[in-house]
């Protein structure tokens, strides 16, 4: 049985549009390339196509693996999300109790981090360290340079 992930609304759109690419315009590319080296000769000694169906076998993969991510996908209603602790698409405001140095991050599911964008993962050891914890908790994060102390300041969504 397939796994089932979680996902925000616009993370679950980018998958969409990403297998609608993928079926729309990379697949029909792959078969021109695949009749086009065809159409060279001799397949047995035909690297060509042998790189274009190689291409082709990846390019279905990928479809079917996006095709069973969609399928399984579960849409987060970000309406209902409970901003008294923090959860997975809570946006929480940090300060580092050392330095005062004050960060915003989103957490968000594995599939859709992106750290330039302050959007970390639920699974990464820095967001689970918050999950569950309210305004105003001092919490402690392992990070490979040793132990830090934040305290959470708000929670938003």
């Amino acid at each position: 049985m397939a796994e089932i992930k979680y996902y925000s609304e616009e993370g679950l759109q980018k998958l969409k549009d990403e297998l609608h690419h993928l079926i729309v315009v990379e697949r029909p590319a792959a078969s021109a390339a695949i009749a086009e080296a065809r159409d060279k000769g001799d397949l047995s000694e035909n690297a060509e196509y042998d790189a274009a169906k190689e291409a082709q076998g990846h390019l279905e993969a990928r479809i079917s693996k996006l095709q069973e991510l969609v399928a399984n996908a579960r849409l987060l209603d970000e309406s209902k999300i409970d901003t008294s602790k923090v959860l997975l698409l809570s946006i929480i405001t940090i300060r580092n109790t050392k330095n005062k140095m004050v960060q915003r991050y989103t957490i968000v599911p594995e599939s859709e981090a992106n750290l330039k964008q302050g959007k970390i993962s639920i699974t990464s050891p820095f967001a689970s360290a918050f999950l569950g914890h309210k305004v105003g908790d001092v919490v402690e994060v392992n990070v490979p340079a040793g132990k830090m102390t934040f305290e959470l300041t708000k929670i938003e969504r």
